[in-house]
């Protein structure tokens, strides 16, 4: 138990000395704004082998986010069924799937949901990542009470090489679609910072890369696989894991939760000449 906390805290303290306000989970302090999930729900199956869809949609409540992203909610072979029920997910938690094509019995796009409690959803792009293993991202534009907001929900691969193509393939599709509030979330499978990171390639125009909470594996929280990345950096406000006993044995991953300020991060976003906006 020592370690994951030591960990913890060092990634909270580099966090602050980027000049934001990042908390670890403590629920000592519940910040304003709209909240924003990732959970990488391992195909329902947790630490105790059992496949059990309800627990993991028990969790999702808990976590009580207005949007989420969620990793491996279809099976990844077969007929990539999806496994969740999205009928619960809209009855006990107003959430709503944003639609996808291509997958007539799968929830999302590679494995990758996302899912929305209020707002409208303005374009879905799906993307295909390059690298070894079949991967995907969702880019989605939504219209929200607080002003528009981009979403790139992605699961990226094991290997690192793949990983480093996967994130500029991301930003090549993010340039391409305009300017405005953007968040990168999901399972990016990297622990690593500075030049050894196969995320280098995000900076600076995603960020903080330096935030990271460990959420893998979720009894033993040590690596920091599971991210929110905010365009502009101020446009994440806070962030933590969601460590309940249940999180800890429904999946192998921990969720992460952050707020977000579209307010304030709205006048940092470059127009399409590249200057500011007022």
């Amino acid at each position: 138990m020592g370690r994951p906390r030591t960990s913890r805290r060092s990634s909270l303290f580099s966090a602050l000395q980027q000049g934001k306000t990042y908390i670890s989970g403590s629920g000592e302090w519940e910040p304003a704004g709209t909240a924003i999930a990732s959970y990488n729900v391992h195909k329902c199956v947790g630490l105790d082998k059992r496949f059990d869809p309800e627990r993991i949609a028990t969790v999702i409540g808990e976590i009580d986010a207005d949007i989420i992203a969620l990793q491996e909610a279809d099976r990844r072979f077969g007929d990539r069924a999806g496994l969740l029920d999205l009928a619960r997910l809209e009855r006990d938690c107003g959430l709503l799937p944003v639609p996808v094509t291509g997958r007539s019995n799968g929830h999302g796009w590679h494995g990758n949901l996302l899912l929305f409690r209020d707002g409208t959803v303005r374009d879905v792009h799906q993307i295909r990542l390059p690298g070894v293993e079949p991967r995907g991202a969702l880019v989605v534009d939504l219209d929200l009470d607080a002003g528009p907001l981009r979403i790139v929900a992605a699961h990226l691969g094991l290997l690192r090489r793949s990983r480093a193509q996967q994130a500029e393939a991301i930003l090549a599709a993010v340039e391409a679609d305009g300017a405005m509030p953007t968040l990168l979330l999901g399972d990016l499978n990297e622990w690593r910072l500075g030049s050894r990171s196969s995320l280098q390639s995000l900076n600076p125009a995603f960020g903080p890369l330096t935030a990271g909470l460990p959420s893998f594996p979720s009894r033993f929280p040590l690596f920091a696989l599971d991210r929110i990345l905010g365009n502009p950096h101020n446009l994440v406000s806070a962030i933590e894991v969601h460590d309940t006993p249940l999180a800890r044995i429904a999946s192998d991953h921990l969720p992460i939760k952050a707020w977000i300020d579209l307010d304030g991060a709205a006048s940092q976003v470059p127009s399409q000449d590249g200057k500011i906006a007022a």
